[in-house]
C-alpha cells in the first residue's frame, strides 16, 4: 500500500524503474491525468451546487454528498493511474487496465437521473 502510494509523490521512485519513454507518452499520461482532475473538479463543483441551490431536504445530501466524495475518489483515482501508467512505459509493460471509466459513467448516469427527479419534486 504504502510502496503505491509512494510512487504518487517521489518522481525519482517512478523513474527508478526501466528506461525512460518518448517524452510524448509521457506528456500525454500527464494530460490525462489532468483531464481526471478536470472531472474531480466538476464533480466537487456539482456537489457544491447541489448542496448551496437544491431546497433543503434529505435529496440535497443524498446527491451532494456522493458527487463531493466521487470527485475525490476520482482525484486519487487519477493520480495512481498516472504512477502505474508511467511505471508499466517505462517497464515496457501493457497500459494498466481499469474499469473505472465505465463504473465512473454509471455513477454520473445514476446521478444525473437523481437529479432529474430532485427537479421535479
Amino acid at each position: 500500500m504504502w510502496s503505491v502510494v509512494r510512487l504518487w509523490f517521489d518522481p525519482d521512485e517512478v523513474r527508478s524503474v526501466g528506461s525512460t519513454p518518448d517524452y510524448r507518452f509521457s506528456l500525454a499520461n500527464e494530460r490525462t491525468f489532468l483531464a481526471w482532475l478536470r472531472t474531480a473538479l466538476a464533480l466537487i463543483g456539482g456537489g457544491l451546487a447541489v448542496a448551496q441551490f437544491l431546497p433543503e431536504n434529505q435529496l440535497r445530501i443524498v446527491i451532494a454528498v456522493p458527487l463531493l466524495a466521487l470527485g475525490a475518489l476520482v482525484a486519487i483515482r487519477a493520480v495512481d493511474h498516472w504512477a502505474r501508467s508511467e511505471r508499466a512505459m517505462r517497464l515496457g509493460e501493457a497500459l494498466p487496465r481499469s474499469r473505472f471509466p465505465a463504473i465512473l459513467a454509471l455513477v454520473v448516469t445514476l446521478g444525473a437521473a437523481a437529479l432529474l427527479v430532485a427537479t421535479f419534486l
